[in-house]
């Protein structure tokens, strides 16, 4: 555990002026665990009745206004029950009409507690609607009439999206908001962000300190790689490790066994995994995430709200350029998009890998291309990333052979107008010393929207420059025609040796 109050430095401050704060992350980032510490703490210290409640109870009420605001006092009153002291808990519910019900009850339970109030609204984004609108407008009309009657001291609102984005959940007008919209209600923003590398590793030398079980400083440079400090990965994977995996407490956690969980953690797609890809077929995920993985550029007139809102869900990283948030759930999300192509492959796991346990890449690459000519491009119009399904079809025969014993790097984004590809592939020498294969892809689709025609020289002059970086001496290039007036695909697609500008081995692959 990481103190909480870390990851929020300023907050106190704000709570100290009497702020409406808001405070939002993607889930499974440690909100809940933060805002309760938080309450816990500021009550513990005697200056305030801070209270942590959720708002998930009123997620199923809709637009019900009247059914919303008692929902939401039952959940603050049973929660302040349980967490603080009788002279701190509120008084009796008071008469109020509907859309004015929950401020009486804020304004009663002000007025008779000993201490300033601050109340944490977690889960704020379930309310919808006018719901969400009249609690906000509630919360706002309290908070600037305190100087004539009581109301809470501070509120921190707390969600997946920052509240300039309740908007549209509200059915509001972005276009016809003023200074007293609800919705300007706040005073700051803070999005709770991922672990740092530093905290990765403070976090797992507790289990050090606990058990005396070392992670090598190659197994949490890997952890930090996989996870980019994402709080619900970092524990996933060291969870798989410890108790899945039950690695011996006598022997150290190495690289490995962090690559062993991660593919674990994938295969199993536990539900944190499994709720962010469900979002993948929402057109303004895709309209982001496809260009990410196909190396194209973010178009559309909703891009800023569009980017913003993929931020939110935690699938993203916040910073330029655009690029998915961490390898695994790149990984992750890649194979899942190509799951539906992997579902039709007959090929065997191990049916390219040589006597001597290494790769086949061009076996491999040739069995991909007989496959392409009787079904790619069948398989690819079934996909709803048309604009990545070239890619996707390879990557989904590229799993099915890879994964039975390698690993698969992928380097995407934005802008790049390319997929590059690193195989990792262990195999054993004649001397039973432990070996790794490594070769180097690299994807490229030609388009009806491409000026300079073929993009083979381009993709071999920028091959070469991967092939550099990784200090290899030969690689694959696959270059799809996706043009309306492309040739057939079994004339168009052969596989040829050609030389790269620097004179590398290079296997080109058309289809």
């Amino acid at each position: 555990m990481l103190p909480p109050e870390r990851r929020l430095p300023q907050v106190e401050r704000y709570i100290a002026r009497g702020s409406v704060l808001v405070v939002h992350a993607p889930r499974q980032t440690g909100k809940t665990t933060t805002m309760k510490a938080l309450a816990r703490r500021l009550t513990a210290e005697g200056r305030y009745a801070a209270l942590y409640f959720s708002c998930e109870a009123a997620r199923a009420l809709g637009d019900d206004v009247g059914a919303t605001e008692r929902a939401l006092w039952a959940s603050i009153a049973e929660a302040a029950r349980h967490s603080l002291p009788a002279p701190l808990q509120p008084p009796a519910v008071r008469a109020a009409d509907v859309g004015a019900f929950l401020r009486a009850q804020l304004v009663a339970w002000a007025d008779a507690c000993p201490r300033p109030l601050v109340l944490i609204f977690d889960e704020i984004d379930a309310l919808q609607g006018p719901a969400l609108h009249n609690t906000l407008s509630q919360l706002r009309d309290g908070y600037n009439t305190r100087d004539t009657r009581p109301f809470p001291h501070a509120v921190i609102l707390c969600g997946l999206r920052d509240v300039r984005d309740y908007r549209a959940a509200a059915g509001a007008d972005p276009d016809r908001m003023g200074t007293s919209s609800p919705f300007n209600i706040k005073m700051a923003s803070w999005r709770l962000g991922d672990f740092t590398e530093a905290e990765l590793a403070e976090l797992y030398s507790q289990h050090t300190a606990d058990t005396g079980q070392v992670f090598t400083p190659e197994a949490l440079a890997r952890a930090w790689d996989l996870t980019r400090g994402q709080p619900w990965l970092t524990n996933a994977l060291a969870w798989q490790i410890v108790e899945e995996m039950a690695i011996p407490v006598a022997e150290a956690i190495t690289a490995s066994h962090v690559d062993q969980a991660k593919e674990r953690l994938i295969q199993a797609r536990q539900t944190h995994l499994d709720s962010l890809l469900a979002r993948l077929q929402e057109d303004r995920v895709r309209r982001v995430i496809e260009p990410i993985l196909t190396g194209g550029l973010l178009r559309g007139s909703s891009l800023d709200d569009d980017f913003q809102y993929v931020v939110d869900l935690g699938l993203v990283e916040p910073g330029q350029p655009p690029q998915i948030a961490n390898a695994i759930y790149r990984e992750v999300i890649l194979r899942v998009l190509a799951s539906p192509v992997e579902l039709n492959l007959s090929v065997k796991p191990r049916s390219h890998v040589t006597p001597d346990g290494k790769l086949d890449i061009p076996g491999l690459l040739a069995g991909f291309l007989a496959f392409w000519k009787q079904h790619g491009e069948t398989l690819a119009q079934g996909l709803g990333y048309r604009e990545a399904a070239s890619q996707l079809v390879l990557m989904a025969w590229l799993h099915r052979v890879v994964n039975s014993g390698g690993a698969i790097e992928r380097e995407v984004g934005v802008g790049r107008g390319r997929v590059d590809l690193l195989i990792v592939w262990p195999w054993t020498d004649p001397q039973g010393r432990p070996q790794q294969q490594r070769e180097a892809l690299e994807i490229k689709v030609w388009r009806d929207t491409d000026r300079r025609g073929d993009p083979t020289p381009a993709g071999l002059q920028q091959l070469d420059g991967y092939l550099q970086r990784l200090g290899l001496d030969h690689g694959a290039l696959v270059v799809f025609d996706d043009r309306s007036q492309a040739p057939p695909v079994w004339e168009r697609s052969a596989m040829e040796d050609v030389s790269s500008p620097s004179g590398r081995h290079i296997l080109l692959l058309r289809a």
